[in-house]
Parts: structure tokens; C-alpha cells; sequence
């Protein structure tokens, strides 16, 4: 097992890595009162509620088990598992189990935050974008049919535990999804990382138990590297943002159903990189780097058709924009990100006209 701590003073947490860790020593230091809920959705429920329930056998416990899907991240989903919290009387002591991927774990994290105010909550990650990247750091949230995790909080959880074994049922497309948040960590701030993955892809895609811990712990320790500096998004915790405001117009635009999150930031950081060739700060080298290994992990390069104009009206609902203008995370270079309002607008028109027309 390897344990990294995101480091934020008296609310500082640890993050355990490895396999076989679907343990009651593990995760009963982190629970606080006596009453647990653990919420997770009917895909993982059938593989691993049993055994979690198993853990917390000295504990009250209950369980929701929510339909799957980023369609489902709602105020109305959330507002099922308020209705267990007050039908079973939980107090603000309790502790909520966030078991599944990264809807399940928004969803519980935005209802711990809100609960009496906020209880509680420890992550389970089940899929590989959950453990490399949504169960870390403390944003919680739903959507809205006008705009992704546009109602949320911050409301870091007590513990991380990312048991390597529950990535052996994810399915192929979801592996695929994860590696773009995996991706993203080398192209903001990792080159080395970069590097590493251009040569272990194959590795990662057959599931190699040691490639993927190694995934998992560098993009883990990147992210608590950020998210100890700016805990709040006040400065370069945007940075993680790479390729979401494209990838967030792409899922509202779709209803939350056709495209995996993961594959809707692969196909935003592709049109990020373009951006960031069109602005004289990539080469054409570079963008090709970027492409093969978006390829090379499988993922979508182009995004679906989408008019420029509506691209832009969907972008524009995004938590990055202040005072009516949009911020972007483009690339400097190749591990080197910034987040930017103040970019040459040509760009943007001639970056959607591209993909518009691809």
C-alpha cells in the first residue's frame, strides 16, 4: 500500500493506493460517530456493497443505492439520499461512504457538504477518473441541464481509499475515460510524467497492475501538490481544468448521455492544444505529441458537431469566467499550463471552426 497525504493543516487526509483495501482497519479511524450511509449506484452495488457493508459491521449503517450515469447527478438524485438521512434520523456525526465513480462521489460529497450543514464523508473511488482525479481535493457537486457541476461546495472527505482490485471490473470504455484525467496531470505540470506515459500506454490499456499504481500515485500526488497549495480554486487549482470548459459544452450539449466525461475532456484537451498552436505557444511537433497519445489511449480526438456559435454560448457557462469574459487553461508548453482570459479571440474562431468542420 502507498499513502500520500493531501496536506490542508487540521483537515488533512490521507489517500491509500494499493490492492486489497476494502478494510475495516482502514477506514474505521476516519469515521467519526457511529452512524454510516454508504451511497453507491446499481453497477457497483452488485460487485462491491456487500463487502463494504462487511467492513462497517460495528457501525449503524444503511445504504442507497442511486441509478448510474452522469444524467443522474441532479438535485433530484440528491435529494434521495437527504430523504435516508432524515427518515433514519442521522446526526451530524455521521459519516457518508461515497462508493462508486466520480458522479457517485460528487453526489455524496455535495450532499455531505450540505447535510446539518456538513457531515462527514469518505471516498471508495471504483473507477480509474475517480481515483486519479474526482475523489481527490474536496469539490463536490451536480449538474444542471444549463451547465455542469455549476451548483456545488468544497468539502474535502476524511480519506481516500482507491483499492487497485475495483479496476478490475471496470469496463474498457471507463479504463479508457480514466486515462484522460491521467493524461492531463503530464501535459499541466508533469512532463516527466509526459514522458512516461507516451511509453507505458500499452501497458496501461492491458491493465498492468504496477503501470497502473504508478499511474494512479503520480497523478494523485500531482493533484494533492495543487490542491495543498489552492485548496479553493483561487489561482492554479485551475490549472486542473485542462480541457474541461470544452469538454463541459460538450456533455451539456449531449443531455449528459452519449459522451463519457473522460472522453469529453480528451476531446477538450485536444482543442486546447490546437488553441495553444494557433496562439504560437505550441509547435506543430507538439500538438502531434498531444494527438498520439490521446490516440494512443483510445480516446475521441474530435468533438461532436457543434455550430462555433453554440460552442461559444456553452462555454460561456463556465465557473472560470469573471466579469462576462472567459478563461481558458491553455498550453505554454508541454507541462507547462496557464489559465487566461486575456488570448488573441481569433484563435478560439479559428480553433471551433476547425473542429466544427473536422
Amino acid at each position: 500500500m502507498r499513502t500520500l497525504t493531501v496536506d490542508l493543516g487540521d483537515r488533512s487526509y490521507p489517500i491509500y493506493i494499493g490492492t486489497e483495501l476494502l478494510r475495516a482497519d482502514l477506514i474505521a479511524p476516519h469515521i467519526a460517530g457511529r452512524q454510516v450511509l454508504i451511497v453507491t449506484n446499481d453497477t457497483i452495488a452488485a460487485l462491491y456493497l456487500e463487502r463494504v457493508q462487511a467492513m462497517l459491521a460495528g457501525f449503524e449503517t444503511a445504504s442507497v443505492v442511486l441509478p448510474d450515469g452522469e444524467r443522474h447527478k441532479t438535485l433530484e438524485t440528491a435529494s434521495r439520499v437527504y430523504d435516508v438521512l432524515l427518515e433514519r434520523r442521522f446526526d451530524r456525526q455521521s459519516t457518508l461512504v461515497a462508493l462508486g465513480g466520480g458522479v457517485v462521489g460528487d453526489l455524496t460529497g455535495f450532499v455531505a457538504a450540505t447535510y446539518q450543514r456538513g457531515v462527514h464523508f469518505i471516498q471508495i473511488p471504483t473507477t480509474l477518473l475517480a481515483q486519479v482525479d474526482s475523489s481527490v481535493g474536496g469539490k463536490t457537486g451536480v449538474n444542471h441541464p444549463l451547465g455542469k457541476n455549476m451548483i456545488g461546495a468544497f468539502h474535502q472527505p476524511r480519506c481516500v481509499l482507491a483499492d487497485m482490485d475495483t479496476l478490475t471490473t471496470l469496463p474498457e470504455r471507463e479504463l479508457k475515460a480514466g486515462l484522460a484525467e491521467v493524461i492531463k496531470y503530464g501535459l499541466i505540470m508533469d512532463p516527466e510524467f509526459l514522458a512516461w506515459l507516451e511509453t507505458s500506454m500499452p501497458a496501461l490499456l492491458a491493465r498492468d497492475p504496477e503501470a497502473l499504481a504508478q499511474a494512479v500515485e503520480r497523478s494523485c500526488r500531482d493533484k494533492a501538490a495543487v490542491v495543498g497549495r489552492d485548496e479553493r480554486e483561487a489561482g492554479d487549482r485551475a490549472l486542473l481544468n485542462l480541457g474541461h470548459t470544452f469538454g463541459h459544452a460538450i456533455e451539456t450539449e449531449t443531455g449528459y448521455q452519449s459522451w463519457l466525461h473522460g472522453e469529453a475532456v480528451a476531446a477538450g484537451m485536444h482543442m486546447a492544444a490546437h488553441m495553444s498552436r494557433e496562439l504560437g505557444w505550441l509547435t506543430e511537433a507538439d500538438l502531434a505529441r498531444v494527438r498520439a497519445l490521446l490516440a494512443a489511449a483510445e480516446l475521441p480526438l474530435q468533438p461532436p458537431a457543434i455550430a462555433p456559435d453554440r460552442f461559444r454560448e456553452l462555454m460561456a457557462v463556465d465557473k472560470k469566467a469573471l466579469g462576462g469574459r472567459l478563461r481558458l487553461v491553455l498550453l505554454r508548453a508541454l507541462g507547462e499550463a496557464v489559465v487566461t482570459g486575456d488570448f488573441d479571440d481569433t484563435a478560439l474562431a479559428r480553433t471551433l471552426a476547425h473542429f466544427a468542420g473536422a
